[in-house]
């Protein structure tokens, strides 16, 4: 019964969220569909100079809910309710701090930020444009981010889902509004995207209002060391979605110098549709982290490996049914971003997806290895797969291989990374299991 039961709520909090994070995703996917509709490969281009920035806005939300929602959810599971609203107002304090300098940034450095990210003159100017409007946006962003985790740890994943989906619905019918009849270019793909969490969040406030939350803001001394508590938790989350957008940069720069426009425009195409396939792995790790967390406060040791166990599975059939996708469906999949019925454009995207995407079941591993190590507090092996992923693996990598093998180098350095990296978390998953018996024994 108690194996039934577990699996129940696995099924229940991993759907909702894969559901949820899938809505989320097609935030960037919308954009990418509609700019290539409207703006062709140099709307492609600028969209993905720009993309970056606003993984390092998500991930810095996500970090902040993520590490503060396992910090609150093991105190409610001890029914400490003081220090459960203590975190959750550290929390908000950090959001609005860090969310403050990203709508700075949005004021004052844009132009300076598209040339760093290697617009030139061709696509300049919408590069900017989308730039200043995400990072304008960058508080509704993060104050959503902060309220969906705590509200999935809360015990309602059914309120988190129904928001980031109305959210991403949103932002695809904005987008073709803003963009079409509307006419207002890149600015109407970015204000779209930047007034979904505003949705959002607007349906998240009835639950927060009626105080159906168990979590509030309090009176209370902001405490740094909270605050670095919550980083530290929270820092995979931050390193997954920096990560792919400093991966980014780097392989736009790569591909400018090799294949130039044409092949960052078939990046922008296989990195938007890898962004979907990897919020799903996203969305079954965030689904177990309050299960994680609750019945590790607890000491349900069980449960806890039986959650990550599920998990695993899960990612094992999710990545067999994407790559299939990936495998027979290439061209037509390409063909629906390519309006300019670009061959050579089709063709590198083609190659590339089917390369690229050997990366899912490692990375999908890695990604939920990642939050079960962190939810557990457990955090230093959460740290190395995640900086090894994000950071010191990939970007040597796409260097080496791109000098090897050109534009089929650069496709191969994230599954080459991806395995490497999830070969090392084996070995500490291991290591975890074996001091985790001895301590019991």
């Amino acid at each position: 019964m108690k194996e039934k039961s577990c699996l129940k709520e696995f099924f229940h909090y991993t759907s909702l969220n894969v559901l949820g994070m899938i809505g989320l995703s097609c935030y960037i996917l919308a954009d990418t569909f509609f700019v290539s509709k409207a703006l062709g490969a140099d709307g492609l281009t600028a969209l993905n100079l720009a993309i970056p920035i606003y993984s390092f806005i998500h991930g810095s939300g996500l970090m902040i809910g993520m590490g503060g929602g396992i910090k609150y959810s093991i105190v409610k599971s001890q029914n400490d309710k003081d220090r459960a609203n203590w975190i959750f107002t550290n929390a908000a304090a950090a959001t609005a701090a860090i969310a403050g300098l990203f709508f700075l940034l949005g004021v004052f450095g844009t132009g300076y930020i598209a040339r760093l990210l290697g617009a030139d003159e061709a696509v300049f100017s919408m590069s900017k444009t989308y730039l200043q409007v995400i990072l304008l946006f960058a508080p509704m962003f993060m104050t959503n981010n902060l309220l969906l985790c705590f509200i999935r740890n809360d015990g309602a994943p059914q309120l988190a889902m129904r928001a980031m989906i109305c959210g991403s619905l949103s932002n695809v019918v904005l987008d073709y509004l803003f963009m079409f009849p509307l006419g207002m270019g890149i600015f109407g793909a970015a204000f779209a995207t930047g007034l979904a969490p505003v949705v959002s969040i607007l349906l998240l406030l009835p639950f927060i209002l009626k105080k159906k939350n168990q979590f509030h803001l309090c009176r209370c001394r902001i405490s740094g060391k909270a605050i670095l508590g919550i980083f530290s938790s929270g820092l995979p989350s931050l390193i997954t979605e920096v990560s792919s957008g400093i991966v980014m940069i780097v392989f736009n720069v790569i591909l400018l110098g090799i294949a130039g426009n044409t092949g960052v425009a078939a990046y922008s195409i296989i990195a938007n549709l890898s962004l979907v396939a990897m919020s799903v792995y996203t969305g079954i790790a965030q689904g177990i982290q309050p299960l994680l967390s609750s019945n590790y406060g607890k000491g349900n040791r069980k449960t806890v490996e039986a959650v990550f166990r599920y998990a695993l599975i899960a990612v094992l059939a999710v990545s067999a049914t994407i790559y299939l996708c990936i495998l027979l469906g290439s061209e037509p999949i390409v063909d629906v971003f390519n309006s300019e019925r670009n061959q050579s454009l089709q063709s590198i995207a083609q190659t590339g997806i089917k390369i690229y995407f050997t990366a899912c079941i490692f990375a999908g591993f890695n990604i939920v290895a990642s939050v079960y190590f962190t939810a557990t507090e457990y955090v230093l092996p959460a740290h190395v797969i995640s900086v090894l992923r994000g950071f010191v693996l990939i970007i040597p990598m796409a260097f080496t291989l791109s000098q090897a093998a050109g534009v089929l180098g650069v496709w191969s350095a994230f599954p080459a990374t991806e395995l490497i990296v999830s070969l090392l978390g084996v070995f500490l998953l291991l290591k975890r299991t074996g001091s985790d018996k001895k301590a019991a024994d």
